[in-house]
């Protein structure tokens, strides 16, 4: 990404000179470096009051509360982790954030996330399971080899080292898409930038990201039972 917006900083530039914009190009640079100070300084008001409210949920016991009432959608979602396993609570709080708009919040909790499901990789790495399923040829000649179900609650199948396990992709996917209930990041830039409803983003933003996320839901689901 850092090459892709130097190139095409460069690029313009060049431009600029050769056709004889260079005052343009001047004037373009700091207006654009006062104009992200600007928004820099109200994403970051709007981000520590979010995040200010996270951390009150959190000491008054919300989270913990909200993490045990989705506890039956997380194990939905991911079967294979234990049930008490901090990755769980980690994903939850993620995705409640993600729900409130509040990106850089999520951020923080996706990454303890990660961390948490490379260490229960780890383990299973570390206990030596064994897949309980594997490929199996069929009876008959030049058919292609099948894979058998797992059995529901066995461990699955510890992936090498630098692979993402399925927790993983399942995260990461639903990360992406995630529902949106109120997108506090989009709020704020339509409000710097003069919209006259800043909030008129709400309904789209909401269909639009249930959307996604059903169709995340199902592709994961889909691609589990492979």
């Amino acid at each position: 990404m850092n090459g892709i917006w130097g190139g095409m900083l460069l690029v313009g530039i060049v431009y600029g000179v050769l056709t004889g914009e260079v005052q343009a190009v001047s004037e373009a640079l700091f207006s654009s470096a006062k104009e992200a100070i600007a928004l820099c300084v109200t994403m970051f008001g709007v981000m520590a009051f979010w995040s200010g409210l996270m951390e009150i949920a959190k000491d008054a016991g919300l989270i913990e509360a909200i993490v045990r009432r989705l506890r039956p959608v997380m194990r939905f979602l991911f079967p294979d982790i234990p049930e008490e396993h901090p990755a769980l609570a980690y994903i939850t709080t993620n995705c409640v954030a993600n729900v409130l708009g509040l990106g850089s919040v999520a951020t923080v909790y996706g990454l303890r996330a990660m961390e948490a499901l490379e260490e229960l990789e780890e383990k299973r790495r570390a206990s030596g399971h064994m897949p309980e399923s594997g490929m199996e040829p069929d009876a008959g000649p030049g058919k292609k080899a099948r894979r058998k179900h797992r059995v529901r609650g066995t461990a699955p199948r510890p992936v090498p080292r630098g692979t993402a396990s399925n927790e993983m992709c399942n995260f990461l996917i639903l990360n992406i898409s995630s529902l949106q209930l109120i997108p506090m990041s989009v709020i704020a830039w339509r409000g710097q930038y003069g919209s006259v409803n800043p909030t008129a983003i709400v309904g789209p933003g909401i269909v639009a990201t249930a959307v996604s996320t059903g169709a995340a839901v199902v592709f994961c689901r889909r691609k589990n039972r492979k």
